[in-house]
C-alpha cells in the first residue's frame, strides 16, 4: 500500500501539468472555438527558456537572444522572464496565426496548430543547448511521511498550483466582465458583434492567461519531470484528453481529469514493475492510456460535446481530378526514370524518397482531401506495414511482393480500428484520435524493447522471379533495379486511386465530405464510406512503409515517429490536400526527399528541415489553403476546369 500512494503522488507532477493544459485547452475552446495542439509546445519553450537563464542569464528568444548578466540569474526572476516570454509566444500565435483563421474550415485550424507546434518543438534543439542540461530545483525539497511513505512537499505544491490555476482560470470565464463576455461571444459571436464586444480582443485575452499559466506550470514541474527536448509537445495529448472527457465545457473537470491521468500512468509504471506482468506491456502503456481515454470520451460524449457559434465558415478548397490522367502518367513516369537515370549516391535515394513520400501523401489526400477524416496517423499505418515486412521477410519468409501485400493488409486492419471513432467524430475531434493512436501505436509498438529490439527491424530485400530488387548493391545507395520496383508499384497504386476516385466511390467520399446528413438521405452508407477511406489510405501508406523499410534495409522507432508523419501532413497540406498533384509536390518536399537533399548536401541547412517545413505549413494555411498545386493551378488556368472535373463541396 505504500509504494501506491508513493507513485500516486509521483504522478502529480505530470498529472500538474497535463491539468493545466487540459484548462487551458477548455478556455482557448471557450474564447477562439480552436483545440490548440501547440499548447504542450508552449510549455515546452519555456522551460528551457528558464533552464538557459539559470545557466547563462541569456534570454533566448525565437529570433537572437539578449545577454542580461554575466552570472547565472536567480531562480525566481528566471520563472517570472520564462511565463513572460511564453505568454508573449501565445499571443504571437493568436494575431498571426488563429485570428486570421477565425472563420477557417476545421482542416485550415488543425493544420495550422500542428506547425505551430512543430516549430516551437524545432526551434528548441536549434536554440538551446540540449545536451546534458538538467534543471535545478526551484520548490522545496522537504518531505512528509504519511503512512510510512515518504511524500515530497514540492509535488503537493505543484497539484495545489495546478487545481488553483484552474480555479482562477474558471472564476475569470464566471465572475469577470471580459470572462462573461468570452462566453457570451462563444455562444453568438454575431450577436456578441453587434453589442460591440470584440471576440478578437476576448480571445487575446485568453491566450495571454493560458500562456502564462500554462508556462508557469511546466516550469515548476520541470525539475521533477527532466528537460527533453521534445517530451513537453507531446503532454498535449493527455491534456486534450482530459479536456474531451470534460466535454470542453468545464474547466474544473478537465483540471481533475489531467490529474487522474497523470496518477494513472504512474500506478500503471509501479505495476509494469510486478511479477506476472507481460514481457510486452512493460514500456508503452503508459502513453497509450490517453489514446483509450480519447476513443471512449468521444465515443460516449462526442454527441454531447458543444459546437461554438461563429460567423460562418469558408469553404473547403476545391477538389479537383487530372483531367488526363494517362498521359500525365506517362509524363511522369518518364520524368522518374530520367532522374533516376541522371543521378546517383544520394539524390538517388532522395528521388527515390520522395516517390515513396508522394504515396504517403496520397493517402492524406484521400482521406483528408476527398473524404474530409482529419487523419494524423499516417505514419503510424506505413510503420505498422514496414515492421511487419521486417517479421515476414526474416521470420515467415514470405516472399516478394505477397510480403508487401500482407504487412499493408495488417496496416489496413489498424487503419479501420484507428477509425472507428470516426463513426461518431469529425474534425479537429478526429484529428486528436488520430494523433493519440498514432502516438500509442508508436510507443506500445514501434518504441517497445520487447517488441523491436535495440539493433532494429533487420528487412531481407525482394526477389521476384529471380531477379535481386534489393537497394543495396555494394556501394551503389540505391540500384536502378529498386528504383524502378518503386516507380511500377507507385505508379500502379497512383492510377488506381484515380480510377477510384473519378468513379462512384469517389461520389461517396465527396458527399460524405459534404455534407454527411444529406449523404445518408441520398442512400450514401457514411459509416461503410469512412471506414472504407481509413482502410484504403491505411493500405496505401502500409505498402510505403513497406518501400521504406526496403530503402532502409533496417526499420527503428525513428523511422517512423510522430513527428515525421507531422511533417508528411505539413507537406501534403503545403503541396495541396485535395488534389492528386498536391501529393507529388509533397513528395518532392517531403522529409529526406529531393528538398531536403538540397537543403542538406548543397545548402546544409538539412537541420533547418523540420522548422521550415512547419513555417510553410502555418502560412499555407493562412495565406493559401489550396496549397502549392492549386495556386500553381489558379496561375496556368484562368478559366475554370471543364465541368465535371472541379467539384467543390461545403465542408461538414
Amino acid at each position: 500500500m505504500d509504494q501506491v500512494l508513493l507513485f500516486i503522488t509521483l504522478g502529480f507532477a505530470g498529472g500538474a501539468v497535463y491539468a493545466v493544459i487540459a484548462a487551458s485547452i477548455v478556455s482557448l475552446h471557450a474564447a477562439t472555438g480552436v483545440l490548440n495542439f501547440a499548447q504542450g509546445s508552449l510549455a515546452l519553450w519555456g522551460v528551457w527558456v528558464v533552464a538557459e537563464l539559470r545557466d547563462s542569464a541569456t534570454l533566448v528568444l525565437p529570433v537572437g537572444s539578449v545577454v542580461l548578466g554575466s552570472q547565472p540569474m536567480p531562480a525566481w526572476p528566471a520563472v517570472a522572464l520564462g511565463v513572460l516570454s511564453v505568454t508573449g509566444l501565445a499571443f504571437a500565435a493568436h494575431l498571426l496565426v488563429f485570428r486570421p483563421l477565425r472563420t477557417a474550415p476545421p482542416l485550415a485550424q488543425v493544420v495550422a496548430s500542428v506547425g505551430l507546434m512543430l516549430a516551437i518543438a524545432s526551434l528548441v534543439p536549434l536554440r538551446f543547448s540540449t545536451d546534458g542540461v538538467l534543471a535545478p530545483p526551484l520548490l522545496t525539497d522537504r518531505t512528509l511521511s504519511v503512512a510510512g511513505t515518504v511524500i515530497n512537499v514540492s509535488d503537493l505544491i505543484l497539484l495545489a498550483t495546478a487545481l488553483t490555476v484552474g480555479v482562477a482560470l474558471s472564476a475569470y470565464f464566471r465572475f469577470t466582465r471580459w470572462g462573461v463576455a468570452t462566453r457570451a461571444a462563444a455562444e453568438d459571436e454575431l450577436a456578441a458583434r453587434l453589442t460591440g464586444l470584440s471576440p478578437d480582443r476576448l480571445a487575446g485575452a485568453v491566450w495571454l492567461l493560458t500562456g502564462a499559466a500554462t508556462s508557469l506550470v511546466a516550469i515548476l514541474a520541470a525539475p521533477t519531470l527532466g528537460l527533453d527536448p521534445i517530451g513537453y509537445m507531446f503532454y498535449v495529448l493527455p491534456g486534450l484528453a482530459a479536456a474531451l472527457l470534460a466535454r470542453l465545457t468545464s474547466i474544473i473537470v478537465a483540471c481533475v481529469a489531467g490529474v487522474a491521468i497523470g496518477v494513472l500512468q504512474a500506478i500503471l509504471l509501479l505495476l509494469s514493475t510486478s511479477d506476472g506482468w507481460p514481457a510486452w506491456a512493460q514500456a508503452g502503456l503508459g502513453d497509450a492510456v490517453p489514446f483509450v481515454i480519447v476513443v471512449v470520451a468521444l465515443v460516449v460524449l462526442g454527441r454531447s460535446i458543444p459546437a461554438r457559434g461563429t460567423l460562418g465558415t469558408m469553404r473547403m478548397p476545391a477538389v479537383v481530378l487530372p483531367r488526363r490522367p494517362w498521359r500525365a502518367a506517362a509524363l511522369l513516369t518518364v520524368a522518374a526514370a530520367l532522374a533516376i537515370g541522371l543521378t546517383e549516391g544520394s539524390w538517388r535515394f532522395g528521388v527515390v524518397t520522395s516517390i515513396i513520400m508522394a504515396l504517403i501523401a496520397l493517402s492524406l489526400v484521400v482521406l483528408t482531401g476527398y473524404l474530409g477524416q482529419i487523419s494524423l496517423a499516417s505514419m503510424a499505418f506505413a510503420g505498422t506495414g514496414g515492421f511487419v515486412l521486417s517479421r515476414a521477410t526474416m521470420a515467415w519468409n514470405v516472399p516478394f511482393p505477397v510480403s508487401v501485400l500482407l504487412s499493408a493488409g495488417v496496416a489496413t486492419l489498424v487503419g479501420v480500428i484507428v477509425g472507428l471513432p470516426a463513426l461518431r467524430v469529425r474534425g479537429a475531434q478526429l484529428a486528436v484520435v488520430t494523433l493519440a493512436g498514432a502516438v500509442a501505436v508508436q510507443q506500445v509498438a514501434f518504441a517497445n524493447p520487447a517488441l523491436t529490439p535495440f539493433e532494429g527491424n533487420l528487412i531481407d530485400g525482394p526477389t521476384l522471379f529471380g531477379l535481386d530488387l534489393a537497394v543495396r548493391d555494394g556501394t551503389d545507395l540505391t540500384t536502378s533495379a529498386f528504383a524502378a520496383t518503386v516507380v511500377v508499384i507507385v505508379g500502379v497504386l497512383a492510377m488506381a486511386v484515380v480510377r477510384l476516385l473519378a468513379g462512384s466511390s469517389g461520389r461517396s467520399f465527396l458527399a460524405v465530405r459534404s455534407n454527411e446528413r444529406a449523404a445518408a438521405s441520398a442512400g450514401i452508407d457514411v459509416a461503410r464510406v469512412k471506414l472504407a477511406g481509413f482502410a484504403l489510405s491505411a493500405f496505401l501508406a502500409g505498402v510505403g512503409g513497406c518501400l521504406i523499410g526496403y530503402s532502409r534495409s533496417q526499420l527503428s522507432v525513428e523511422s517512423f515517429n510522430v513527428i515525421v508523419g507531422l511533417s508528411v501532413l505539413c507537406m501534403a497540406y503545403v503541396g495541396g490536400i485535395t488534389r492528386i498533384s498536391g501529393a507529388l509536390i509533397a513528395g518532392l518536399i517531403a522529409p529526406l526527399g529531393v528538398l531536403y537533399t538540397l537543403l542538406n548536401t548543397t545548402l546544409g541547412l538539412g537541420h533547418y528541415y523540420t522548422l521550415i517545413a512547419a513555417c510553410a505549413l502555418v502560412l499555407t494555411a493562412v495565406l493559401n489553403p489550396v496549397g502549392i498545386a492549386g495556386g500553381t493551378s489558379g496561375l496556368l488556368h484562368r478559366r475554370p476546369p471543364s465541368k465535371g472535373r472541379a467539384l467543390t463541396f461545403s465542408p461538414p
